[in-house]
């Protein structure tokens, strides 16, 4: 594969980007739905690529036809299948870069209940999916154990955990969970989308979603996904002189080092669980632990750094939003384009399974016990839980959007607290990454006794310490 077969499979995935944003600016059910442009671009280049139109063009026609490969050629997708995996590291990397990081005492007090109700939540996906594959799905479909954990990695995960934890799919045998997790990712999103919005209408209806603002809070061009010509910045957040260094490269420069802070701290750990406990136990998890949670650390460690050595304040926040958000949506495209739909449907009964659970755990949690473990706000701050537990932090701020336009209760503040105990764990953090190491080297059984007692003790702490108060 050469550098200029590399590049045009970027210009490619370009173009379908561009379709996606447009496509989106002239439909208004994309823009009901509030569907990303690039999960619309992945999903045309889904369509047309060899899993859909080929399959189809094989079938009719013979598979020598011209169309049997689809309208994208090997070279493109080989390049695609690997992005997933690398842009991966530099989302969340980015997580906590140019943030301001709180006082643990601080984060406890505004965004408590909320870690309770997330923590609750994720870990239940963990003891429900393994409760679904120990009595039904393994026994009577020969599902994989691993299949247990691909609620959590998809839909409080999303698109970029599940395509970042491809090489441990393979490497712990369960390969077609990663078609399956991205698969599931997108089920998650449409879903707290779509569940999302019919909640806020009942809520309104009921009284309980007291400062709903519902559409009216979104201008035209805002649901088109444009930014009035208006309020655009001409400026830009330049922090540096692009004569001494591009504002776009120092912010890339430092995203890169996190990732690198996290590469050594992956491979020391490696290290130290080979000269320890692995060569006296067997146990190894670490060296089945992919990057990106470890990059998160190293974000951490460059922001405490900045903070203490950087007098300037180089980093800007949106800019690093912006690196953040351009490897999304270049890992979601790719990721979408590259799933495979066959072993989809060779696995039906687990996906199909698996996404109902999910759904109806997330809304259970949402109407019966955010009100008992959230002191106040309860269904604001809960809708934010919800959303993204069941489609990823961006379908959460979404929803609390609509629910609560002008900011009038604490659900937004709260929810951004809760990310620092909540993201460097679940949610694409050490215990996600971790989950099928732990399931492969000790067991499918200890892990949901372990994951339940986990949900318990979080639940019974929500409802006795916060819904109290």
């Amino acid at each position: 594969m050469t550098a200029n077969e590399v590049g045009f499979a970027f210009l490619i995935l370009g173009i379908f980007l561009v379709l996606g944003k447009w496509i989106r600016v002239y439909s208004s059910l994309m823009q009901q739905l509030f569907l990303p442009s690039s999960i619309i671009a992945g999903l045309i280049a889904l369509l047309i690529g060899p899993e859909v139109l080929g399959a189809a063009a094989a079938a009719v026609f013979s598979p020598d036809h011209f169309l049997a490969q689809g309208l994208l050629t090997e070279t493109i997708l080989e390049v695609w299948a690997a992005l997933p995996g690398l842009f991966i590291n530099i989302v969340f990397a980015s997580l906590f870069i140019g943030t301001t990081l709180p006082s643990l005492k601080k984060v406890w007090i505004i965004g408590g209940p909320q870690v309770a109700m997330g923590q609750m939540v994720s870990w239940g996906q963990y003891a429900l999916g393994m409760l679904l594959v120990i009595l039904i799905l393994t026994p009577f479909f020969g599902t994989n154990p691993l299949a247990g954990a691909l609620i959590e990695i998809s839909f409080v995960g999303g698109h970029g955990t599940a395509a970042g934890l491809g090489e441990t799919f393979d490497e712990l045998g369960f390969a077609e969970g990663y078609d399956l997790s991205v698969g599931l990712a997108t089920i998650g999103i449409l879903s707290g989308v779509i569940i999302g919005i019919i909640l806020i209408n009942i809520g309104a209806r009921t009284g309980k979603a007291k400062y709903v603002g519902g559409k009216a809070s979104f201008s035209s061009k805002g649901q088109h996904g444009i930014v009035d010509l208006h309020n655009r910045d001409a400026s830009g957040d330049m922090t540096t002189r692009p004569e001494s260094v591009d504002p776009l490269s120092i912010h890339i420069a430092y995203v890169g080092l996190a990732i690198g802070i996290g590469w050594v701290l992956l491979e020391g750990f490696v290290w130290l669980e080979a000269v320890t406990y692995g060569a006296a136990t067997d146990v190894y998890l670490f060296e089945y632990v992919p990057l990106f949670p470890l990059a998160m650390i190293g974000g951490i460690i460059v922001q405490i750094l900045s903070d203490k050595l950087d007098r300037f304040q180089v980093i800007d926040r949106k800019t690093i939003n912006r690196v953040s958000g351009l490897s999304l949506d270049i890992l979601i495209v790719s990721a979408l384009a590259t799933i495979s739909v066959s072993v989809i449907g060779d696995n039906l009964v687990t996906f199909v399974s698996l996404a109902v659970l999910g759904i109806v755990w997330n809304v259970f949690a949402f109407l019966y016990l955010a009100p008992k473990m959230i002191p106040s706000y309860w269904f604001e701050r809960g809708l934010g839980d919800f959303g993204q537990a069941t489609g990823i932090a961006a379908t959460g701020l979404l929803l609390m959007k609509v629910a609560d336009p002008n900011n009038e209760t604490p659900a937004l503040e709260g929810f951004g607290y809760k990310q620092v105990l909540f993201e460097p764990f679940v949610g694409g953090g050490l215990v996600t990454a971790a989950a099928m190491p732990l399931i492969f080297q000790f067991g499918a059984v200890p892990f949901l006794i372990g994951c339940s007692a986990v949900t318990i003790a979080w639940m019974i702490f929500g409802l006795l310490y916060f819904g109290k108060k």
